[in-house]
């Protein structure tokens, strides 16, 4: 493809490499279809993967850099090629690497890869910028390069067709601005230019995460509630007595934070008052509410997490909507917004309303999908999927003190589906607020720098 036998060409696809190995996580099992050559999985995988090559392609490769691929050649484009497949799936990603342009019928192909997917399945498609397709169309004419001819397709194209075969959109991101290092130049601008707002609608690589339309309701799932609490003595029992019955089990993992106002004492009056409910209680044995979740997540037995806030200012009532959206599969990560409807007067400081809206922004880019509220404490995901996050915290390291932006990044890192849902947000009856405007903000600032190097500047 572009820019075939050059220097360049080994900078260019040690580039696309390298964000491959981000959005694919180690271990995964991966079918790459009709795409690259087996450099694509060399330190990329650690386990049994496959590639499936258009006629015999297959042949010009050496396997001996990939002992953990099997290469198989066919039609991509024979329905009858993955129903034999059918029987070594479903994977975990499927890998589209400048595959969609070569297709006579790119619905139909996407289409027939269900047969090999799972409702966890991601759809990777990586392919070439619209934008640049003129000054290739140049570079051919020069005879600087040979390509294959193939259907230049937008970014919104590469959606349609997505959705048209069944498929969602989980993320988008470009990369790739310069195509050589220039003396460290391109690494320069390709780390902290070419991830900027709009400059990286220029790139020449376009990224694609998708998932199957979930089809998928559970009613039996257990639920395990996480309530981080510190000097929270007035709002124990309205927690319990307003929490609605949730899943087919509902557990209550009270955390207590060292309080000064009795806090504990009240846990355990609360527990003896209503036996009939699993209530558990947990002291923290850190600091930060960041310590009291990964605490309680490592406790809990629901199949389903759920965060609520102690103060309440997020009603208990309103936990039966984010059950119903991760169980009918609409999200793998819930995410509540109080920014939506409008609050109560005094529910959230001025100052605090800005600065919420501001984050929303920023992390909206850093992590491709949809936030407008970051710091709102009730979040739900499944336990297995934090089990990953869990597993591959190594990549950001202990690094937060609120809970809230491991599990962001952790679950954008896994490619995992968010959803926002709209909550009313209430003003604090009992206790004050523990957020510090000015401390705090500056550690969210610091949680965007963070970020940036992690997520986009690598």
């Amino acid at each position: 493809m572009f820019l075939a036998d050059s220097s360049g060409s080994r900078y260019f696809h040690n580039l696309t490499e390298e964000y491959l190995a981000f959005l694919v996580s180690p271990g995964s099992y991966v079918l790459s279809v009709g795409c690259g050559t087996n450099d694509t999985f060399v330190g990329l995988l650690n386990s049994d993967s496959y590639e499936l090559k258009p006629n015999s392609e297959c042949k010009k490769f050496s396997h001996e850099s990939c002992l953990n691929v099997e290469f198989i050649e066919g039609d991509i484009e024979n329905p009858l090629v993955f129903n034999s497949l059918s029987e070594r799936g479903p994977f975990d990603v499927i890998l589209l690497k400048d595959t969609l342009g070569r297709l006579k019928d790119i619905q139909v192909f996407l289409s027939q890869l269900h047969c090999v997917c799972s409702p966890s399945t991601r759809i990777i498609s990586v392919y070439y910028g619209y934008l640049w397709e003129p000054l290739l169309h140049l570079w051919d004419k020069l005879k600087l390069t040979k390509r294959e001819k193939s259907t230049w397709l937008r970014m919104t194209d590469v959606e349609n067709f997505m959705c048209i075969s069944g498929f969602e959109i989980v993320k988008k991101e470009w990369r790739i601005l310069c195509p050589f290092k220039l003396l460290g130049i391109g690494d320069f601008i390709n780390r902290y230019v070419a991830t900027l707002p709009l400059v990286r609608k220029l790139c020449l690589r376009h990224y694609l995460v998708a998932r199957p339309i979930p089809d998928v309701q559970s009613e039996f799932e257990t639920v395990s509630v996480i309530i981080p609490c510190r000097n929270e003595k007035g709002n124990i029992e309205n927690a319990i007595s307003r929490l609605p019955e949730l899943g087919s089990h509902t557990e209550v993992i009270f955390v207590e934070g060292h309080s000064t106002d009795g806090t504990w004492e009240e846990i355990q009056r609360v527990k003896q008052k209503f036996p009939s409910i699993d209530i558990k209680s947990l002291l923290q044995p850190g600091i930060g509410k960041g310590d009291a979740i990964r605490a309680a997540f490592d406790q809990a037995i629901g199949d389903i997490l759920i965060i609520l806030d102690a103060d309440l200012t997020v009603p208990p009532e309103e936990l039966p909507k984010f059950l119903v959206a991760i169980t009918s599969g609409r999200g793998e990560y819930i995410n509540g917004s109080r920014l939506i409807y409008g609050m109560e007067d005094q529910a959230m400081r001025f100052l605090n309303y800005v600065a919420n809206h501001v984050f929303a922004y920023l992390f909206t880019y850093l992590i491709n999908q949809k936030l407008t509220d970051t710091l709102c404490g009730t979040k739900v995901l499944r336990r297995k999927d934090y089990q990953r996050i869990a597993a591959n915290r190594r990549y950001f390291g202990e690094f937060d003190p609120f809970g809230d932006f491991d599990l962001i990044f952790g679950a954008s890192k896994l490619n995992l589906k968010f959803i926002e849902l709209p909550v009313r947000y209430t003003s604090r009856q009992y206790g004050e607020t523990q957020i510090s405007r000015f401390r705090h903000g500056l550690l969210l600032l610091r949680m965007v720098i963070f970020a940036y190097r992690k997520l986009k500047a690598f």
